[in-house]
């Protein structure tokens, strides 16, 4: 079963250390995507998501400049990051490790992210919603993000180890009515 991502009750976000001693935090504003979650058998569950890089939002406009410059995502040759599910391992009833391939500047590794079920509700709209977080680190050097500054006091100024954050909210596509069918 098809679901959408619903954009307004969803956040992509990001955190890495600054000079070594505090973290600085940023999100993506624009991304889409669906998940075909299988609700009987969630390890049947696929999951294909496109964030374009120039919305990422830091609510610092130049330190935003920067990540979306040759240096880091170089937004104008490569627009979007991808993220495409290969397996779902489910744990238990709540949580799961969902494995896939993030592409991010034309560069694609594998990632696991560690998933727990937070709840499925009927919204005041009559649709159905199910909610998710999902939590991953990665080496931002793996994907060709190597910019960085060495510190005068030791360190650098922005850490190779990212984390990687998601609050999504899937809401179900309505069933598609079957028109003409024999009787």
């Amino acid at each position: 079963m098809s679901w959408t991502i619903d954009s307004h009750h969803t956040q992509i976000q990001f955190t890495a250390r600054h000079m070594m001693i505090s973290k600085v935090r940023g999100q993506f504003e624009k991304f889409s995507g669906t998940v075909n979650l299988d609700e009987e058998n969630p390890a049947e569950t696929s999951v294909d998501i496109q964030i374009e890089t120039a919305s990422v939002n830091t609510r610092e406009p130049r330190r935003d400049d920067h990540l979306r410059s040759a240096d880091f995502f170089n937004a104008e040759a490569y627009p979007t990051m991808t993220f495409k599910s290969k397996q779902v391992k489910v744990l238990d009833d709540m949580h799961a490790d969902l494995v896939g391939d993030l592409t991010i500047k034309g560069v694609t590794h594998e990632v696991k992210m560690e998933v727990e079920f937070v709840g499925k509700a009927k919204n005041p709209f009559g649709k159905f919603a199910y909610g998710f977080t999902g939590v991953t680190r990665i080496n931002r050097k793996d994907w060709g993000l190597t910019w960085n500054v060495a510190l005068e006091t030791g360190g650098w100024l922005v850490s190779d180890e990212i984390e990687i954050s998601i609050e999504i909210e899937l809401v179900k596509e309505p069933e598609p009515e079957l028109a003409g069918h024999a009787a």
